[in-house]
């Protein structure tokens, strides 16, 4: 219980200081959502191959999420991660919400009320085998599938994709499998 009091609350300090607009980001260009989503075919089960380091998910390993339909139409979040000191599940449930109907690529999440952050779909797979999270003030970036390995090839590809976007290659730290093998 308390390993997730304190997930949850690193979950939204990160929330919380993402929804502020980051200098560094005033120069770049409007990030770019994907035109569409689908968000039915969105939910379910995506394990994170790779991310930019954040508070919220330090010492975070094998970290994955879980979205449903919530009865009101929105999106319960589910994070899980494994805890690199103890071994234990580490998880935080949250809510997010679409912010840009016309294309449903643009939500909010909050894992504590009133603390909330931006959660952009900026490229997504045509068969919604993979997603690539931003944030408008480049702080925040995930690489998800749904499976928990990606091809080198498409892995690589996506990067240069984000670093049109303003994403810098560099910070971004891909998961190992929990095997300990090489990196998916």
């Amino acid at each position: 219980m308390k390993i997730t009091l304190c997930f949850v609350l690193l979950a939204l300090a990160a929330v919380f200081l993402s929804a502020r607009p980051a200098q560094a980001g005033a120069s770049l260009p409007p990030l770019q959502t994907v035109p569409q989503v689908d968000l039915k075919r969105y939910l379910g089960q995506w394990y994170e191959i790779a991310r930019y380091p954040n508070r919220f998910q330090k010492g975070c390993l094998e970290s994955s999420a879980v979205y449903s339909l919530r009865h009101d139409g929105d999106i319960e979040v589910l994070n899980r991660c494994t805890d690199s000191e103890t071994g234990t599940q580490r998880q935080a449930k949250g809510h997010a919400w679409v912010v840009d109907s016309a294309s449903n690529a643009r939500l909010k999440v909050s894992f504590f009320w009133p603390f909330r952050g931006d959660y952009w779909i900026i490229e997504l797979g045509s068969e919604y085998e993979y997603a690539v999270i931003g944030t408008p003030n480049r702080k925040y970036f995930w690489i998800l599938s749904r499976t928990c390995s990606m091809d080198d090839t498409l892995y690589e590809a996506i990067l240069q994709r984000a670093k049109g976007q303003g994403f810098d290659p560099s910070l971004v730290v891909r998961q190992k499998p929990a095997s300990g093998g090489p990196p998916s």
